[in-house]
């Protein structure tokens, strides 16, 4: 019997015969929860790795899904306990590279990561370091985000940016914030806070009158960036503080409550401010709109009763609001079991974290793909 031909050579790429746009339409459709997918979905063929890599796919997919899925977080603990252990916590399976080595994480917006690092710290990737901002600090917290108008963050984190930073002078104990643009290299001149004991002198005078005077530190938390203004809070009584970067100008906020320590502000997903706390079991939330006669107000938007979501050590154990995703509805919460997230539109809750002394988490979220090299744009101030 002759023996058998050859079995016809199969081609190597099984998606040869489908057209460019019908392969992305079934690339589009991988979902965003575990972004590994994207990785190995690159490494099929030639044609899936030029489909996902092409500059408007990222787009079309955020675009598509919504909001990016969280990847990781950073987190912070109080000042006094001194700087956290060097740490980028994963919260899925993709391969996220450099880790970076840093002091102090300290914000986390529109795919750029903040960190306050030391000069001999190694850097890979993209990364700008940030000059100082002049301002002599004893306590402080900053922000980076994009800086181009109108811009919907699909895929900004190689634009210009600009960075804020707040702080308690160190010298006058007055509160006080600067902005850094990477388009002028230069920070803008501080504005002050003007809280009513601006010298040492009506210091004196209202301890002398019997008033309370403490010194405005403001809390090394992140900030809730919603539109041109960014919100701080301070130690004293969680005074929220509103930052204006466009105008350079401050003012001072309410919060909803007062008797409260560990709250988280975010941007709501209808863009108002958000305010998340904690009364002993149950999460609350609110939001801060603008009545019919143009004032705001703090309007209470929902109650999530915990005791039965989030596992504690004992009945004694404490759950903390600790950050906080902006526009995914999501708040972090820290037990002594570990570190959670809750959605707030599901309730649907997951551990992402072992228990530590979480003190400010840092979300990073990005649409990334695999030619970028890395998934972080690092903007430093150190």
């Amino acid at each position: 019997m002759a023996p058998l031909p050859p079995p016809p050579e199969f081609m190597d790429d099984v998606t040869a015969s489908l057209a460019p746009e019908l392969l992305s339409e079934i690339l589009l459709r991988l979902p965003p929860d575990e972004p590994g997918h994207l990785f190995r979905a690159a490494l099929v063929c030639k044609e899936w790795l030029r489909a996902i890599c092409d500059p408007g796919f990222l787009r079309r997919y955020r675009a598509f899904h919504g909001s990016p899925p969280l990847l990781g977080l950073l987190h912070r603990r109080q000042v006094l306990q001194g700087d956290p252990v060097r740490h980028l916590a994963r919260t899925t399976a993709v391969p996220l590279f450099p880790d970076p080595t840093f002091r102090r994480a300290l914000d986390c917006h529109h795919g750029r990561a903040l960190l306050h690092a030391s000069d001999d710290d190694p850097v890979t990737g993209e990364q700008h370091r940030v000059p100082e901002p002049g301002i002599p600090w004893l306590i402080y917290t900053a922000a980076v985000f994009c800086a181009v108008s109108g811009c919907a963050h699909l895929d900004c984190h190689g634009g210009p940016f600009r960075v804020v930073f707040v702080a308690t002078d160190d010298e006058d104990e007055l509160v006080k914030a600067s902005v850094y643009s990477s388009e002028t290299g230069a920070w803008s001149k501080p504005a002050i806070l003007d809280y009513g004991y601006q010298t040492w002198q009506e210091r004196l005078q209202a301890i002398t009158r019997g008033e309370s005077y403490r010194t405005p530190y403001v809390q090394p938390r992140r900030g809730a960036l919603v539109g041109d203004e960014i919100y701080f809070t301070l130690r004293n009584e969680n005074a929220i503080i509103k930052y204006n970067w466009g105008m350079n100008c401050f003012s001072k906020i309410d919060p909803p409550i007062r008797e409260v320590y560990d709250i988280a502000l975010m941007e709501m997903e209808n863009g108002s401010l958000g305010y998340a706390c904690i009364q002993g079991s149950s999460l609350y939330v609110w939001s801060r709109k603008v009545n019919s006669e143009g004032a705001a107000e703090w309007v209470h938007c929902c109650v999530i009763e915990l005791q039965k979501m989030i596992p504690v050590v004992n009945l004694i154990d404490e759950a903390f609001v600790v950050g906080s995703g902006e526009g995914v509805g999501v708040i972090f919460v820290s037990t002594g079991v570990g570190l959670f997230t809750i959605k707030l539109k599901s309730r649907c809750v997951k551990k992402v974290a072992e228990p530590e002394v979480y003190f400010s988490v840092l979300p990073y979220m990005s649409f990334d793909t695999p030619d970028r090299g890395t998934l972080l744009s690092l903007a430093r101030t150190h």
